[in-house]
């Protein structure tokens, strides 16, 4: 089935040049420290303490390396009012890679997961909001060590929820992070076509991991976050994970594949067939294409998460007990410089927690459907960007048909 939606690609290649404009990475960064600014403004909140890795790279434009993701040894401090300030572990080389931060920078204090003594003093934080003239007003925090916010907490600093006004300042995206969300797209678009010549019977579910993980990584990706592989009967139900399992004839097979590209993320499934699909396999590929199409007619400026949940088929429908089993499976969820952002589409939550789309959010919308001979199932997912009437499909590997592979007179072979 042809998604009745424009497809867009990226304008501009990955490299900076002096003769095309590409990505102006210091608009992108002076703009999303003003958009998160003004949110920290809106929400009454003197500051946010984000912990979270992607809501420190998009107040201060600054980045360490995977290496230090989930150790919560790295934070920064985005004010009311002033310039953005960084607790970063390589505070010398910063001064060197990230001028922009000047003087604003310090070696962190952390437990480091509890690697370290729980004791905590937190003296540096309160001195950089005195500085700020903002130790007095509630601080917003999106994630944090326990040790920590009881040492804020006991220099007399209120602790409130800032994760809502990051995601309010992330939930619209500007052109640079759109087309920065385009390359990411286009080197899984990339990607899928040697997956597509990898397919054949003996192939292992690892090794398309293994060749998505070596080819992301040539063409420029900065992380690969998680490839799915699932083939067979695996993929009913969906166990949301890679094994060894071989390959053979007649197999569905669907792989998601999560990498970020400076910093900005895809979540982009496929489907293929091992061979030629039967008239379940067929029909499965046809209904999960049907269920995707319903859902990217609806999403326009002015519609709601709930609108595009209500074309879906509920839980039992689809054979599963209820919305809160079939979570993930009929999905949608804002895409940046997180996997996860808003909005996100459910009928699990949209129908009770409803969320507008507005012009310039982006994200990824994904069906599931299983062959009723349980030989497998078919998953497809498309990041799209709203536009004024409607939404742009980023994703462009082809999509409209059950790609048959690996074996002679095979589509691909």
């Amino acid at each position: 089935m042809q998604y009745n939606r424009p497809h867009a690609t990226a304008n501009w290649g990955t490299m900076a040049m002096d003769w095309e404009a590409g990505v102006n990475f210091s608009k992108l960064i002076q703009d999303r420290f003003q958009k998160a600014q003004a949110s920290v403004k809106a929400a009454g909140l003197g500051a946010v303490l984000a912990f979270n890795f992607d809501n420190i790279r998009y107040v201060t434009g600054t980045h360490i390396g995977e290496w230090c993701r989930d150790k919560i040894n790295r934070y920064a401090i985005c004010p009311r009012d002033g310039g953005s300030y960084l607790f970063d572990p390589a505070v010398p080389a910063k001064r060197v890679s990230s001028p922009w931060m000047e003087d604003r920078m310090e070696i962190p204090v952390s437990t480091m997961l509890g690697a370290l003594p729980p004791a905590m003093k937190v003296e540096e934080i309160k001195r950089v909001l005195t500085e700020y003239g903002v130790e007095k007003e509630p601080l917003g925090v999106d994630m944090m060590e326990l040790p920590m916010l009881r040492a804020l907490e006991k220099e007399g600093i209120e602790v409130v929820d800032g994760q809502q006004a990051m995601l309010d300042a992330r939930e619209v995206k500007t052109p640079d992070e759109v087309e920065l969300l385009k390359q990411a797209a286009s080197m899984v678009d990339a990607v899928y076509e040697d997956i597509a010549r990898a397919i054949r019977p003996g192939t292992k579910e690892n090794e398309l991991v293994a060749l998505a993980n070596q080819q992301l990584f040539l063409l420029g990706a900065e992380r690969v976050e998680c490839v799915n592989s699932v083939s067979g009967a695996r993929g009913k139900p969906h166990c949301h994970t890679f094994a060894d399992r071989i390959i053979q004839p007649g197999d569905m097979i669907f792989l998601d594949i999560m990498h970020s590209f400076n910093g900005y993320h895809t979540c982009y499934y496929r489907t293929f067939i091992c061979g030629k699909p039967n008239k379940y396999q067929n029909e499965a590929y046809e209904i999960c294409s049907k269920w995707l199409s319903d859902g990217l007619d609806v999403i326009k400026p002015g519609a709601t998460t709930a609108d595009v949940a209500e074309v879906w088929p509920k839980a039992e429908e689809f054979g599963y007990r209820n919305e809160d089993e079939a979570f993930l499976l009929q999905y949608g969820h804002g895409i940046g410089l997180s996997l996860w952002e808003r909005p996100i589409l459910s009928r699990r939550f949209s129908f009770d927690h409803p969320t507008e789309i507005k012009e310039g959010m982006t994200f990824a919308v994904e069906t599931w459907c299983g062959a009723e001979d349980g030989s497998g199932a078919a998953r497809i997912e498309e990041e799209v960007v709203v536009t004024r009437d409607g939404c742009e499909i980023i994703t462009n590997y082809p999509s409209d048909h059950l790609i048959s592979c690996g074996l002679p007179g095979c589509e691909v072979y």
